[in-house]
Formats: structure tokens, sequence, C-alpha cells
């Protein structure tokens, strides 16, 4: 059922960035290109995304999308500074419309009383008046490992559909 709604949510993501000759891109740590594989599973894709990042390493979320090694030091990975930091340097590097970040923890291990397994951040950044703007959102989702990232790509794709990329 879930890939079921998978999807159907990057169909109708492809059918409106398509319509509207734009396109996404994104930076992946804990779903590790589940949101790059779902928007190219389907065909003709190449019409609107170009290129994703998986930067699962904090080095890798430095040198390829330019996120600050300071900000990794003092906020950690999974936190709202370090998706925008991602979604922002996607953005850029991909010369997108929009982008989407991910970087959670998705367990079994690597919870913390503050950051329990489940923990995800998502951002988005796009471009308004030739400012990047981003917006970022915490989710706790439940289950085990995969189902966690499973509900990460699912509510990145639905956020880009229902809140981003507007109609």
């Amino acid at each position: 059922m879930d890939e079921k709604i998978l999807n159907q949510l990057s169909i109708e993501l492809g059918k409106r960035l398509k319509q509207k000759k734009l396109s996404v891109t994104c930076a992946e740590s804990c779903t590790g290109g589940w949101i790059a594989k779902a928007i190219t599973d389907i065909a003709g894709s190449s019409a609107y995304f170009n290129r994703g990042f998986v930067t699962y390493s904090n080095d890798a979320k430095h040198e390829m999308l330019g996120v600050s090694l300071e900000s990794l030091k003092q906020f950690g990975a999974v936190s709202e500074q370090i998706v925008k930091e991602m979604a922002e340097g996607a953005l850029k590097i991909a010369k997108a419309d929009f982008s989407v970040s991910v970087s959670g923890i998705a367990g079994p291990d690597g919870g913390s009383e503050e950051k329990p397994t489940g923990t995800v951040w998502v951002g988005f950044a796009f471009y308004i008046d030739g400012s990047i703007q981003t917006v970022t959102y915490r989710q706790h989702f439940m289950g085990d490992r995969d189902a966690v990232r499973l509900q990460a790509v699912i509510f990145s794709l639905k956020t880009l559909l229902d809140k981003i990329i507007k109609n």
C-alpha cells in the first residue's frame, strides 16, 4: 500500500513540475537516496530532476553541499540548521527551482532523550523574488528503520505537493 502511495505522489509531483516547467533536487541523509529513487521511478522524470545528493556522513554534507562544519559541531547532523543548509546547498548546486533535504535517526540505534529514534528533520528551499526561502519541519515517525525512512520519503513528497509547490 505504501509503495502505491509513493508512486502516486511521485506521478503527481512530476505532472505538476512538468506543467510548470520547474525542477526539483534532493539532499538525503537517513533516506539514503529513496526520495531520488521515488522521483526517478517515473518515466520522463529527467524533464524535472537533474541530480540528487546522498550525504550520509558529515564530511559528505560539508564537501558536497557546503554545510558548515561549525553548524554540524554545534547543532548535530539531525537538526533544523543542518537540513536548512543542506536544502540551500542542493538548490544552488543543482540549479533547481525546489529542493528537499532530510536528516534523521532511523534507528534502531543512535537515538537520545533529546533526539529519539524516529526524529527526522525535513527542509525545503526555493526562490521567491530571487532570494532563497527555506521551510523546515521536525517529525517523529514510529516503527522500525524501514518504516521511519518510508514515512520520511512520503512526508517529503506530500509536503512538496501540498505546501511548497503551489497549484
